[in-house]
């Protein structure tokens, strides 16, 4: 398989709070998409991994994902160790994504500060002809970074206001982390509410309605893909 775009999120549910809009409008203008839950979200307080599991594959089939995966790491262990690096990088290898979209690196989530580090190295391992693994190295196109729990000055705004309804019906999937008494442990008081809202602001600096931030090492030039 090739794909096109690949979100890694350190939890299932991460990836569509950080750039499912942006992911169900690639998938809808004919890109192979996917999404690599790095681990099965078994620590948290609401809901279990079986749970979870199938409410990513709800999620998924909203969005229209071509594939999504789970890399079995520890939930709370993410770490850049050689052993979770190169486990990475040979689903790189496997899946040849073009664009690659992980966590920022700034957030409150040791997950996922981890998982912004290992991106980084695996994306470097992925693409090494000497590495210890199997299959042809790839070279990731381009690597970006979606923001979580904190604020992020973008590189960045992705228009995702025609997809906005997908995003939220996306993130409900996850009903055992945006329903009831979850939803405010997992996100605030203002749960899918203040996603969508951070949505709002960023479209209002690009005369859009709603957009998704992104941020880059590099220079931009046009859309993501």
């Amino acid at each position: 398989m090739s794909l096109d775009l690949l979100v890694l999120a350190p939890h299932p549910d991460d990836a569509e709070l950080g750039c499912g809009g942006l992911l169900a409008r690639a998938a809808r203008e004919g890109l192979a998409t996917g999404v690599l839950d790095l681990t099965r979200g078994e620590m948290g307080t609401k809901g279990t991994p079986t749970e979870r599991a199938a409410e990513a594959a709800e999620a998924a089939r909203i969005l229209g994902l071509a594939w999504r995966g789970n890399l079995g790491l520890p939930d709370g262990g993410i770490a850049d160790t050689k052993a979770q690096r190169l486990a990475l990088a040979r689903v790189l290898r496997e899946l040849r994504p073009r664009v690659l979209i992980a966590p920022h690196a700034e957030d409150r989530h040791p997950d996922h500060v981890a998982a912004h580090a290992l991106a980084k190295s695996a994306v470097h391992f992925a693409g090494l002809k000497q590495a210890p693994l199997e299959g042809a190295p790839h070279k990731v196109h381009r690597l970006f970074f979606y923001p979580g729990n904190y604020p992020v000055r973008p590189e960045l705004l992705v228009d995702v206001s025609a997809y906005i309804e997908v995003w939220e019906a996306a993130v409900r999937a996850y009903r055992s982390q945006f329903e009831g008494e979850a939803a405010s442990e997992t996100v605030g008081p203002a749960g899918v509410e203040a996603r969508r809202a951070m949505r709002r602001y960023w479209g209002n600096f690009v005369g859009v309605r709603y957009a998704e931030a992104l941020t880059s090492a590099l220079p931009l030039l046009g859309t993501p893909w």
